[in-house]
Order: structure tokens, then C-alpha cells, then sequence
């Protein structure tokens, strides 16, 4: 079967900086709904248009095609007072960003009374590289269009 809208896709992916830093081994399949479904980065769902099981590439992604660029509006401060309990620097937490709209905001420092967040996500400002190899391409189920998502085994549980 062709990747096509609506189909459910299981693949390796090895994620890496264009400098070859390793974040991701892609040794553990994933699986996403194909057809525009924000599932996975456009230009990578476009490589992938009307391949089969088997077929390998690498993408390379300019920043503004990948994680976008830094936005230090989304650097912030928060009272420790104020501060969940349990939360350590790497963890994260939610909170209204600056357009009002809940995100999450990972743990920079905390430093005295003052909690350091960043709202941005940590590979933001760098071009990526995947490597992809198609494992698997079936027909999505009803469920699983109606709900955006690729569900059992390498899908998203509920």
C-alpha cells in the first residue's frame, strides 16, 4: 500500500542536528495519521507522499521548516513562591503565555526566589536532519481519523 491521506504509517526515524548531533536513535517505531494532520513536520509528509514499506530517505529541515526560531518573548520569570512543588530545572509546567493561551514552559533555573522558564521548545533555531525508513502503511480506521491519530501499538494510547 502507498503512503496517501488517511493512511496509518509506522517508520524509523533518526533525528539529528545538520551538525550530526544525536537526538533521537529511531531504534523505537512510530506511527502517525498521514494527510495533514500536524502529525508530523509538512515537508516530511511530503517526502513521504506515495512511498511504500521499505522506502528510506533523509530530510533536512531549515529552522523555520522544522522546531521555527528562538522567541525570547516566551523567556520569562516566575515567583518561587509561586513555584508547584516537586517541579525540578529540566521539568516542566503550564501556564498562560503571552497571547493568553495555556503552553508549557520548560524549567530553566531557579535562582533565589525567582523561577527561570522558557516557553520555547529546546531544539528551536536549529535546522534538523531525519532519517526515515518506511516499516509499515495500512488503512487508517474510522476512529482513528475521526480522532487524528494513529492508535494501538507505536500510535497514541488513551
Amino acid at each position: 500500500m502507498k503512503i496517501e491521506k488517511n493512511t496509518a504509517v509506522t517508520l524509523l526515524m533518526k533525528v539529528t542536528d545538520t551538525q550530526g548531533f544525536v537526538y533521537d536513535e529511531g531504534k523505537q517505531p512510530t506511527a502517525y495519521l498521514h494527510g495533514g494532520y500536524d502529525n508530523l513536520f509538512p515537508k516530511i509528509e511530503a517526502a513521504l507522499e506515495g512511498q511504500e514499506p521499505g522506502y528510506q530517505a533523509t530530510v533536512e529541515l531549515a529552522t523555520e521548516d522544522a522546531f521555527g526560531q528562538r522567541d525570547e518573548a516566551l523567556v520569562t520569570t516566575m515567583p518561587k513562591a509561586e513555584f508547584p512543588p516537586g517541579v525540578k530545572v529540566g521539568g516542566q509546567i503550564q501556564r498562560r503565555g503571552p497571547d493568553g493561551e495555556p503552553r508549557y514552559y520548560f524549567v530553566t533555573k531557579i535562582k533565589g526566589p525567582t523561577v527561570l522558564l522558557d516557553g520555547n521548545h529546546p531544539l528551536c533555531g536549529k535546522a534538523m536532519r531525519f532519517i526515515l525508513k518506511v516499516i509499515d502503511v495500512r488503512a487508517a480506521t474510522a476512529e482513528e481519523i475521526e480522532h487524528q491519530h494513529v492508535h494501538g501499538e507505536h500510535g497514541h494510547h488513551h
